[in-house]
């Protein structure tokens, strides 16, 4: 299962996220991990969630990163639920078709793995194709 939360920067999307992250640390019954750029997130999320900051590997495209995820799962088969702050962040892209292919890929490997994926994207949610409006 994905869940893509996509609006403007300033409109709130980070501080949903947190609020998800610190509940599904209650709920969940895996671990939970958050991949961010950067480490602003480190004081507002709880203790037990993996924090994990992509900027100190070189996560350099959406291949780098199917690995990335793959190695965090293959490391940790108890994780269940998978948090990416700012995706376009983490990985700059052009356009929305490379995004679109990354989130059919994690679809199914979610659903493969019994992982859940919430993911925020900064841009206007009028803009992004079908392809990935039908995470939202």
């Amino acid at each position: 299962m994905i869940r893509v939360i996509m609006g403007k920067k300033g409109t709130g999307k980070t501080k949903q996220m947190i609020d998800m992250i610190n509940e599904a640390v209650q709920s969940e019954h895996g671990n939970v991990v958050c991949i961010e750029k950067g480490s602003k997130l480190t004081f507002d999320i709880h203790y037990q969630i993996r924090l994990v900051d992509s900027s100190e590997y070189d996560v350099a495209n959406f291949t780098a990163l199917k690995g990335f995820i793959s190695g965090l799962h293959a490391g940790n088969y108890d994780i269940t639920h998978i948090f990416i702050d700012s995706l376009t962040k983490i990985v700059p892209t052009d356009g929305y078709n490379d995004v679109e292919d990354f989130l059919n890929w994690l679809n199914n490997f979610g659903e493969k793995n019994g992982i859940k994926f919430t993911i925020t994207i900064s841009d206007e949610p009028d803009l992004a194709p079908e392809g990935i409006k039908q995470y939202f």
